[in-house]
C-alpha cells in the first residue's frame, strides 16, 4: 500500500522482504516528487546489499538511509516482515547525511569535531530558499554497538540545540546482526546523522508510559563495557529484580522486562532504562549504559493506548494540525503491548496520528540514549 501526507511525504509498505519489488514500487509512488530524503525501514529478513543498490538506482541523486529493524509501522500501523519506504520532498526538506564508522573504536572528541566540521559546512552553503528554515537531525545507530550513548551525546554538543531524535537498529530480537545503508554502502558499527532544514512547522517529542514507584535499586556491582549488572542492592542482579516484580529469577524473559522496567532519574525528569536479558550467572544485561552507584527505580505502568493517545494529541494540538509523524519506537513497547493484549489498539492510535518508522533496540532523544519509549517527529502540513 501506499500513502501520501499533507506535508508532501510518501510511504510505502512492501508485505515481505524482496527489496527489488518494494523499491520498484516506491519508486512509482514518487513517480511525480523530487525526493529530499528517502528511508527505508527493512525487516531482518531483508537483504542489506539489494536495498543499496536498489536505493541507488531507483534515487542515485538521493540522500538516503536505510536500517534493519525489530517490526515496522506502515501507514495502518503495526507491521512486520515487511519493508517501509519513505519520501520528503525535496521542495520543503534539504537533507546532507554524514556517516561516522567504526563507532567501536571512535573517540567522542573525534565524533564532536567531525559533526562541528560537517554542521559547518551546511552553515556556510545554505541551499537556496532554506536560508531562514527551521532544522532537525535524525539518527540512525547500529543497535549491536553499545557506542549510542557516546554518538549521541557527542551529536548533541556539536549541533548545539538542534532538535534529535532517532533509534538504534534491530534485528528482530535475534541480536545477532544489524546494520544501516547510507550512500549506497552497507555499514555495520555505525552511526549515521541526517541534518534537515524544513520549511514546515515540526515538533520533535518523546513518550513513555510509566512512572516511578518508591523501590530504588542500586547498582552495586557492574561490567560497564558489556552493560552488564552482575549486582543490584548488593545481591545476585537478576534475583534482586525478580524479587521486586513477585516473580523467581528463573522465569525471568522479554515480556518479564517489557512489561516492568526501571527508570533513571536525569535533570529532573525520569527515563526509562530497559533490560535485555537475563544471564546464567544471575547477571542482568541492559539496553544502555550502566555503572556502579547508578540509582535505579522499578516504575508502574500507565494505561499504555490512552497514555500514547493522548500523547500524539497534544503534539497535533501545538501544531495546528499534523498527519504524518516519524516514529521510534522501542521494540519492548511493541512486546508489552502484546503481553498485555493492546497490540491491536496501540497500532490503531498509530494509525490515526499517521506513524511510519520502525521498532528499535534504543531510541534517542536529545542528549539522550532511551528505552522503552516512543521518540517522534510530527511535521505540519504547514510551511513556517
Amino acid at each position: 500500500m501506499a500513502q501520501t501526507y499533507a506535508c508532501g511525504a510518501r510511504c510505502s509498505v512492501w508485505p515481505d522482504v524482496d527489496a527489488d519489488k518494494a523499491l520498484a514500487f516506491f519508486a512509482e509512488h514518487c513517480r511525480d516528487m523530487a525526493p529530499g530524503l528517502v528511508l527505508v525501514f527493512a525487516a531482518a529478513a531483508s537483504n542489506p546489499d539489494a536495498i543499496a543498490d536498489g536505493l541507488s538506482r531507483h534515487f542515485p541523486a538521493t540522500p538516503h538511509i536505510a536500517c534493519s529493524t525489530a517490526g515496522e509501522i506502515g501507514p495502518e500501523g503495526y507491521t512486520e516482515g515487511s519493508i517501509v519506504c519513505i519520501a520528503l520532498p525535496a521542495e520543503g526538506f534539504n537533507v546532507a547525511t554524514l556517516a561516522i564508522e567504526d563507532l567501536s573504536n571512535v573517540e567522542f572528541a573525534d565524533i564532536v569535531q567531525r559533526v562541528e566540521r560537517f554542521r559547518r559546512d551546511q552553515d556556510a552553503h545554505p541551499p537556496e530558499g532554506f536560508e531562514r528554515s527551521g532544522a532537525f537531525a535524525l539518527t540512525f545507530i547500529d543497535g549491536l554497538s553499545r557506542r549510542e550513548e557516546v554518538f549521541i551525546s557527542a551529536i548533541h554538543r556539536a549541533l548545539d540545540g538542534v532538535p534529535t531524535l532517532g533509534g538504534s537498529t534491530g534485528d528482530d530480537l535475534n541480536f545477532e546482526r544489524s546494520w544501516c545503508v547510507s550512500g549506497g554502502r552497507v555499514l555495520t558499527d555505525a552511526g549515521i546523522l541526517a541534518f534537515v532544514r524544513t520549511k514546515h512547522q515540526f515538533s520533535a517529542f518523546r513518550h513513555d508510559n510509566f512512572e516511578p514507584t518508591d523501590v530504588r535499586l542500586v547498582v552495586t556491582g557492574c561490567d560497564q563495557e558489556q552493560r552488564r549488572v552482575t549486582e543490584l542492592n548488593a545481591a545476585p542482579a537478576a534475583r534482586e529484580y525478580a524479587d521486586c516484580i513477585g516473580v523467581d529469577a528463573a522465569s525471568l524473559n522479554s515480556m518479564s522486562f517489557a512489561s516492568h522496567p526501571v527508570v533513571v532519574k536525569v535533570g529532573g525528569e525520569y527515563y526509562c532504562r530497559s533490560i535485555g536479558h537475563a544471564n546464567e550467572d544471575g547477571s542482568l544485561t541492559f539496553f544502555c549504559a550502566m555503572d556502579t552507584g547508578v540509582v535505579l527505580t522499578m516504575s508502574r505502568s500507565l494505561h499504555l493506548v490512552d497514555s500514547a493517545r493522548d500523547a500524539f494529541g497534544n503534539v497535533v494540538d501545538r501544531l495546528n494540525g499534523a498527519d504524518f509523524v516519524l516514529g521510534f519506537d522501542c521494540a519492548l513497547r511493541r512486546l508489552d503491548a502484546e503481553n498485555r493484549q493492546m497490540k491491536r489498539e496501540l497500532s490503531d492510535v498509530y494509525r490515526d496520528f499517521g506513524v511510519v518508522g520502525f521498532n528499535t533496540f534504543g531510541e534517542q532523544y536529545g542528549a539522550m540514549h532511551l528505552n522503552q519509549t516512543f521518540t517522534g517527529l510530527a511535521i505540519g502540513a504547514r510551511s513556517c
